[in-house]
């Protein structure tokens, strides 16, 4: 995919997320750059101003990696939350930090750390905190 498709970020994700990249360990660094880049390139709106069809933090979403043929349902959770979530994915994570605010029906390419490089589709969202008015959380 030559261009990155476009992304919104919730106001309090972001001041979130900088925070976190601003502490993150060396072994996380290059994630945390490439979600730094996302930051940096995402509309950063208010909570409520958020799409109900816009992946954000603690959202459930499901998407399929259409280079494994494999549909998935997975939290985009902060890394310290990854013990309490049997289905999180942090968003430092390769996946994690591509998924954070694209919308449903996107297409987006993320390699993993082998290398390898996987196209994954947005299918739904199951789960948003902003449309279920969780603005604060």
């Amino acid at each position: 995919m030559a261009t990155l498709p476009s992304i919104i970020i919730n106001r309090l994700d972001a001041e979130r997320l900088e925070r976190l990249i601003d502490r993150v360990a060396a072994a996380d660094r290059q994630v945390a750059e490439q979600l730094e880049d996302e930051l940096e390139r995402g509309e950063v709106v208010e909570p409520h101003e958020v799409p109900a069809d816009i992946v954000s933090m603690n959202s459930r979403v499901e998407f399929t990696d259409l280079t494994r043929q494999q549909t998935l349902v997975r939290t985009l959770v902060y890394p310290h939350a990854l013990l309490g979530q049997q289905d999180g994915l942090s968003v430092l994570a390769p996946l994690g930090a591509a998924l954070l605010g694209l919308k449903v029906g996107s297409l987006i390419e993320w390699r993993l750390p082998d290398g390898s490089l996987h196209e994954v589709r947005i299918e739904a969202l199951h789960y948003q905190p902003e449309s279920a008015g969780d603005l604060h959380r």
